[in-house]
């Protein structure tokens, strides 16, 4: 299974990007709104994580290998849940993912049906489905800030997020309270390394 690609990114179309990793030349399906944020990387290194499918069926006698692309692991991660819905399936994911991921989350953990059944291939009655199944699995995504806001280190300073988020649960916290914990933490605009370093900002601030 290949779980990450670098290479330079050659073109985007409407569904996919093509990105040259010599001697070869990958296509990646994206969701729309990752290949609006690749358009202005044409020409540079660009590095996706990917999760890889087979397209088609056995009884058709065609099956085709395919790589999605993410720009962020948490966003591979949402996609991987958004997938396991009854009715959902990767194409229809793909189609869905118009939005950051955080924005979708927060519709999911709010229970907005309405914006949802409004996304590209998602109705009402699958809008119903993802929530009653993703709703409790959201809090670490809709914690996520969009890509252009910070800078090339988000994937490790969401990690840390997340996982403190996690270990503030575990510490008994309810998951309202674990969220204005770390965005109270957060609002200071430093760096945290890891999750420790959070929790005892977190902490140090409270008392």
């Amino acid at each position: 299974m290949i779980t990450k690609i670098t290479g330079n990114l050659l073109a985007t179309a409407e569904a996919a990007v093509t990105i040259d990793v010599p001697p070869f030349e990958y296509e990646v399906l994206v969701g729309d709104y990752t290949r609006r944020q690749l358009q202005a990387e044409v020409g540079k290194t660009v590095r996706l994580h990917t999760l890889d499918y087979i397209d088609g069926n056995a009884q058709g006698g065609r099956l085709t290998p395919r790589l999605i692309g993410f720009q962020t692991l948490p966003e591979r991660q949402f996609f991987d849940l958004f997938c396991s819905v009854d009715g959902v399936g990767v194409k229809k994911a793909l189609r869905a993912m118009v939005r950051p991921v955080h924005e979708l989350a927060v519709l999911i953990e709010q229970q907005d049906a309405k914006q949802l059944s409004a996304l590209p291939g998602i109705g009402p009655a699958t809008s119903e489905r993802i929530i009653a199944k993703l709703r409790r699995k959201m809090p670490r995504f809709a914690l996520m800030v969009a890509r252009d806001e910070v800078e090339a280190t988000m994937d490790a300073a969401t990690g840390v997020v997340a996982d403190t988020f996690d270990a503030l649960l575990a510490l008994g916290h309810s998951e309202a309270d674990a969220r204005q914990l770390i965005d109270e933490a957060m609002e200071s605009g430093k760096k945290f390394k890891d999750t420790e370093a959070l929790l005892t900002a977190i902490y140090q601030k409270s008392h």
